[in-house]
């Protein structure tokens, strides 16, 4: 049999000769609390049904031992039928009910039922996630999302805690020794890979939602939030419901389809690998969410977008579900989208289309240009590839994408046809022309063009204005010239932006229509006095690349910061940042406009945004000959605008945290030193927890402090977070040793948990030590194939690409990718593209350092 991986065609094969009637999972983990203890029981019934009786299939497991193995009555013996990651069912009747019983392992990768013990009190706790084929390691199933069932759950856990499922509990009993058994009602037909189970001593919130529906009755969902007994203090409940309230508000206003899995629960688990998963009436999110020090506006929004993200799973995802992962984005797309759209219309936060335009397209340029790029819908042959492409195309891409849609078709057409969608295909599993038949039925278009143009094709398109004037000034031809593989159809507004009597760049006219082939002629824009700016997808409809003429970009670098709307300078943010990438803009220059500019940016996403592509802009686009200067010049100017912002204001905090980052020489480091020991203070400014080890990781990169003296701050927060933060900062020490020790502990181990893997990786791996880990490239590509094969698909994706050694921007390191790449072509594919991917933007860092050069 094959291993852990599952093709697309064996998913196939199998849901043609089987339909799953339900699940009973019973897991007993009274045994979590002891560290010694490795595995806990798992006992699964399917009840199943078989097209071919007499035909043989195999349900999925990853178990440490297989007990026993029962089909139909009949035992099986384990050591014939278990591979180790699958049980084979030979010899099926019309309706059969399979039992398997098996000891699990306890996971410290984030993986399956993973478990984490609190260092602040020492208690244990448990939480699961499966995403997209990990309830294998926890249950036997039919791991595959188009294998839909009923799941029943009873979970026997230490009597003091908490267990929380999918569904609610229906009896909780006690056995007399120091454990209860939760019973817990049968789900809806969910896939197996949106299953959860939650269990410990949870500090729970409660709240309740109610909405009175068309036909009169009454909607009751109970709600409730939890985190960690520790992080208590800090748990915003209130605000958390606020948003889900809204939310859910919203999505039945729109939807026109009741939440369908009764209550929702949303609990905030440690060493969670993503930023949240949709288990239906069982949310999981990464406790970072629950913000322990003063963050920023755009912290709070983006945990919002994140509630909204996954409230919208719940009919996008798992109400309707994909059939197989080619068509993920029939959930993440649509998730990605409706938790901005959502977000804008139904709560308070108001900016979000700014955060999109320059964080999360951005993500989705990025991706989009790399060699592994591929359509929305992808093909997925198996499950490595899947777990790919969670990437910016299925997200970022594909949300923009229907953003664009539905300028194209409207909003009202757009959500009619989600309606139909959900009514005709609940419970059920889909393929994308299911979606495009319910959206063409409501706008009335065809949208088999649309769909090939833009889902079925990969790449970005860029846009350029190209101007001709006449003797007075006024354009006689604006065009938009588009460049690209493949050329689409694009919904655009074009903006002319000119110089009031204050000087500010402001819109003088927006000209909508649409862009279709090399080029395209606005002929609305004739006859207009020739614009200081324009500004080609003006409010963000659709999903390219922005470039400028001449005239527009010379303003840009002039003028960038006083353009007046903030969505349009957010455009003209990201535009310049995508020169700059591509290696036509220098480095230096881009470097230039956000010194010059960045301090008068009113939104606090996009100055974050700002202050992270400075960094990479210095650290990988600029000339080396040149970087010390720039790094310098950074430095400096991260001091000067945080002394002149508003104190205590969210500017401010981003600056102190973009001053850790950036500060190099002795007066910057005085000053990091002098704010965590109280000699230094900035009006306003409060060093909290958080921002005491952003400095002491300043200081520990480098070197300005010493081992033993940031060890001492664990006791001032020996916490997880502190730990973490703690295992950083020992990792950047610029010395052979610290290399060697984060190194080995993850290359040369496996007993981290998944979050000091993560830790270790980024305190090694610093802009400023390229001589200290120049020599860890030669061993980096000797470990690859070994990792791949050894470790977790989560962790060996982290150190594929963390380890990468991307600060080695020279030809010998490209040289050294491409011969690993050349030589190893019947590598894993998933671990090739990983490579390929590392190899591209280390190739485009060349490319632009050429052009900083000039």
């Amino acid at each position: 049999m094959p291993g852990k991986n599952l093709s697309r065609e064996e998913a196939q094969q199998r849901a043609q000769l089987v339909e799953v009637d339900g699940y009973r999972v019973h897991l007993d983990v009274t045994s979590a609390p002891d560290p010694a203890a490795a595995v806990f029981r798992s006992t699964t019934t399917v009840s199943f049904r078989c097209s071919q009786p007499g035909a043989d299939t195999f349900v999925d497991l990853l178990a440490a031992v297989v007990r026993s193995v029962t089909l139909n009555g009949r035992a099986l013996d384990p050591a014939e039928v278990f591979d180790g990651a699958r049980v084979a069912v030979p010899g099926l009747a019309a309706q059969n009910e399979l039992v398997v019983e098996a000891d699990c392992a306890y996971s410290r990768t984030g993986e399956g039922l993973h478990r984490f013990v609190d260092p602040a009190d020492d208690e244990t706790y448990l939480y699961t996630h499966f995403e997209p084929a990990d309830a294998r390691r926890v249950f036997a199933n039919f791991e595959q999302p188009d294998l839909k069932a009923p799941f029943t759950f009873s979970v026997t856990a230490p009597a003091a805690w908490d267990v929380y499922a999918n569904a609610v509990h229906e009896e909780v009993t006690a056995d007399g020794s120091g454990a209860r058994t939760w019973r817990f009602a049968p789900t809806k037909p969910i896939s197996t890979y949106l299953t959860a189970v939650v269990a410990g001593p949870y500090h729970v919130a409660r709240d309740h939602y109610s909405r009175t529906l068309p036909d009169g009755t009454v909607l009751e969902i109970p709600l409730a939030a939890t985190c960690r007994r520790s992080l208590a203090p800090y748990f915003d409940s209130d605000e958390i419901f606020t948003v889900t309230k809204q939310g859910l508000d919203f999505f039945h206003d729109e939807f026109d389809y009741p939440y369908p899995f009764g209550k929702y629960d949303q609990c905030f688990v440690p060493e969670y690998n993503i930023g949240a998963m949709e288990n239906p009436g069982c949310v999981t999110f990464r406790e970072e969410f629950v913000f322990r020090s003063k963050v920023t506006e755009a912290a709070y929004e983006g945990r919002a977008n994140v509630v909204l993200h996954e409230m919208a799973h719940m009919w996008f995802g798992d109400l309707v579900t994909m059939k197989w992962w080619d068509d993920l984005w029939l959930k993440e797309s649509f998730a990605d989208f409706m938790g901005s759209f959502s977000q804008v219309e139904a709560t308070r936060y108001r900016a979000v289309w700014l955060t999109f335009a320059n964080r999360r397209k951005a993500w989705a340029y990025r991706q989009d240009q790399f060699p592994t790029t591929h359509p929305i819908t992808a093909d997925i042959r198996d499950l490595e590839d899947a777990k790919l492409n969670f990437d910016g195309i299925t997200y970022a891409k594909g949300a923009s994408v229907l953003k664009q849609l539905v300028a194209y078709v409207g909003r009202e057409p757009f959500l009619a046809g989600a309606r139909r969608y959900f009514k005709r295909h609940a419970y059920g599993n889909t393929v994308l022309t299911d979606l495009l038949d319910a959206l063409e039925e409501t706008s009335g278009r065809d949208l088999t063009a649309w769909s090939a143009a833009w889902l079925q094709t990969s790449g970005v398109n860029a846009l350029t204005p190209q101007l001709t004037v006449d003797a007075d000034g006024r354009i006689t031809e604006l065009a938009v010239v588009q460049d690209g593989d493949t050329l689409r159809p694009h919904r655009v507004a074009v903006g002319l932006f000119d110089r009031d009597a204050e000087g500010a760049l402001v819109r003088t006219a927006r000209i909508e229509l649409d862009v279709t082939g090399a080029r395209t002629v606005v002929e609305e824009a004739t006859g207009h006095p020739r614009p200081a700016l324009v500004l080609v997808n003006d409010d963000d409809l659709t999903y390219c690349k922005i470039r400028f003429d001449e005239v527009s970009l010379e303003t840009l670098r002039g003028g960038l910061g006083e353009i007046r709307d903030d969505l349009a300078r957010a455009l003209a943010w990201s535009a310049v940042w995508n020169l700059t990438r591509d290696g036509l803009m220098p480095a230096r220059d881009y470097l230039a406009l956000v010194l010059r500019f960045a301090g008068q940016e009113s939104d606090i996403g996009v100055l974050q945004s700002l202050h992270l592509q400075a960094r990479t802009a210095l650290d990988l686009y600029a000339d080396p000959a040149w970087r010390g200067e720039g790094g310098r010049l950074l430095a400096e100017g991260a001091v000067r605008e945080l002394r002149a912002a508003a104190p205590g204001s969210d500017h401010q905090l981003a600056w102190a945290r973009f001053v850790a980052t950036a500060a190099n020489g002795p007066e910057q480091l005085q000053l990091v030193r002098g704010l965590l020991e109280g000699t230094a203070r900035i009006d306003g400014l409060e060093v909290d927890q958080e921002l005491r080890w952003a400095l002491w990781l300043s200081l520990a990169a480098a070197g300005a402090a010493t081992g033993e003296e940031v060890e001492q701050e664990l006791q001032r927060d020996n916490t997880a977070s502190g730990r973490r933060q703690l295992t950083q900062c020992l990792a950047a020490l610029p010395t052979p040793g610290a290399k060697a020790e984060a190194w080995t502990a993850v290359v040369d181990s496996d007993e981290l948990p998944n979050a000091l893997v993560e830790a270790e990786i980024a305190g090694f791996a610093q802009a400023d030590q390229r001589d200290l880990t120049a020599g860890y490239t030669e061993p980096y590509f000797a470990m690859l194939e070994d990792v791949w094969a050894q470790r977790s698909i989560e962790i060996a994706m982290r150190i594929v690409g963390g380890f990468f050694p991307k600060y080695q921007t020279e030809q010998r390191t490209l040289d050294a990718a491409d011969a690993w790449l050349s030589e190893h072509k019947d590598a894993a594919p998933a671990l090739r593209r990983l490579v390929i991917e590392c190899r591209d933007d280390l190739a485009r860092a060349l490319r632009a350092q050429a052009c900083d050069r000039g």
